[in-house]
């Protein structure tokens, strides 16, 4: 099967960057919804409407929901992208359709999606609500837990750029878990489904993404739903979405997201289980924070008359503006960058800095700046 083609094929081009909507998404949903898939399974703190999308007639139960938080889309977009090999007609789908049976909420938190923002309106975490349950998306989540009754859940989220591959200096485009169910990160009969399958998309997906595919932390809270339906008995795997190499939209991510998912579903309707499992989903390498978004090294300033040598990290913050996400840079890290890598680094080999200010980098100062060397850097990147 050659994933590429699949999903240049089927990739939903309605849906594209980093702000994705419910506004954006209802039309789809109403342009999917041939069959009844579609229902409104309840209200937001703000009263937008939560959709769940079913589709498919196996056996297998398939619970899969994304924008848990609301500024993580990346997911959503494949999401859809697969929702539309569903709806092909071709061999693969009848396959899936067959053995599966899909339960999606495409967006669970549609006021953070607006906003922008992880939280909801209320500005609670939904997944640090997943045992007390004081918000309506939290309620409406575990409400379709329990009447769908998943044999596997897939949780959909996107992480941060500061993520990478242990210390290869690769960025951790895609992590996986197979979230613990108790303090003591054991392993049972639904933690060790969720972990064979982990490795079997790893196995599978490394010779599209070599060395880009991190294993995200286990530590036990139960608090986070993904623990606590690994705790309820259901093998659950966590999809974090991170950053590609100049993607800052996503947009070649999400195609990983997209193969991560179809070799998800071949795997289990295939009923291919990797041999020596736990190793192999051990030995995917941890991820870490190692990133920033710009590094600047081996900069001249002038410090009350005495000229040092230091070095500068920038990170991105994704400000909504107007209804776009802009990407604006601020330096967040002044010294010792010892062990950090920069998705973009340059060297500045003494070159002196300066600003329309004190002419000294300050945290959380915008990168705007000159070297005396000609280079004008705006926004963190460099103008020549």
């Amino acid at each position: 099967m050659n994933l590429e083609l699949l999903f240049s094929q089927y990739k939903e081009e309605s849906l594209h960057g980093r702000y994705i909507t419910l506004d954006s998404m209802e039309p789809l949903l109403q342009k999917l919804n041939t069959d009844n898939q579609l229902q409104i399974i309840g209200k937001s703190v703000l009263g937008k409407s939560i959709y769940s999308y079913q589709i498919g007639e196996g056996k297998t139960k398939i619970f899969l929901w994304s924008q848990m938080h609301g500024n993580e889309g990346t997911t959503t977009k494949a999401l859809f992208d697969f929702i539309n090999v569903l709806h092909s007609g071709s061999d693969l789908a009848h396959q899936l359709l067959t053995t599966f049976t899909f339960c999606s909420i495409p967006m669970l938190n549609p006021d953070g999606a607006t906003l922008y923002t992880r939280e909801n309106a209320n500005k609670v975490d939904l997944n640090r609500d997943s045992q007390e349950l004081t918000q309506p998306e939290s309620k409406i989540l575990r409400a379709t837990f329990e009447v769908f009754k998943p044999d596997y859940c897939f949780n959909l989220h996107d992480q941060r750029t500061i993520f990478g591959v242990s210390d290869t200096g690769k960025p951790a485009t895609l992590s996986f878990l197979a979230p613990s169910y108790n303090k003591e990160r054991e392993v049972n009969e639904s933690r060790l489904k969720a972990i064979h399958l982990i490795a079997s998309i790893n196995e599978s997906l490394h010779q599209y993404l070599p060395n880009q595919i991190g294993r995200f932390d286990d530590s036990f809270n139960i608090n986070c739903i993904g623990d606590t339906f690994q705790y309820l008995g259901v093998p659950t795997v966590l999809f974090e979405a991170g950053h590609f190499q100049n993607d800052y939209q996503r947009e070649i991510t999400r195609k990983y997201v997209f193969m991560a998912l179809i070799l998800s579903f071949t795997a289990l309707s295939e009923n291919v289980i990797v041999s020596n499992g736990i190793n192999k989903y051990l030995n995917i390498p941890q991820n870490k924070v190692v990133f920033y978004d710009f590094m600047y090294k081996n900069i001249k300033i002038n410090y009350d008359g005495i000229e040092i040598i230091t070095n500068f990290a920038a990170q991105y913050k994704e400000e909504l503006i107007e209804n776009q996400i802009c990407f604006n840079a601020y330096v967040v890290q002044i010294g010792d960058l010892e062990n950090y890598f920069g998705h973009f680094e340059y060297d500045a080999k003494g070159a002196l800095y300066k600003d329309d200010f004190d002419s000294i980098p300050k945290l959380n100062q915008k990168t705007d700046f000159y070297l005396d060397n000609n280079i004008k850097v705006v926004n963190g990147m460099i103008k020549i």
